[in-house]
């Protein structure tokens, strides 16, 4: 299982979101849009914008699933689809 996610670093929902999966001992990578330079900032929202045609945060994906925002049961449903 692959987890990619798109944060901001002083958002509570992302950090929530990061704290999720540390908990569930899942690996995951982000990049806090916020602390990113600038190419890096347009490479994500087009990324956000083709992938799911949203821009807002958390943007986590799961393999190939994308979940916008703060959403447990969501993690977990893809998680246990992934295992």
């Amino acid at each position: 299982m692959k987890v990619e996610m798109y944060t901001l670093s002083t958002c509570p929902w992302c950090n929530k979101t990061k704290e999720f999966f540390k908990e569930k001992n899942i690996d995951f990578n982000y990049i806090d849009y916020d602390l990113a330079d600038d190419e890096e900032k347009k490479r994500i929202i087009a990324d956000m914008r083709q992938s799911a045609g949203q821009t807002s945060f958390p943007f986590v994906k799961i393999d190939d699933e994308i979940v916008v925002g703060y959403d447990i049961d969501k993690y977990e449903e893809l998680i246990a689809k992934a295992s």
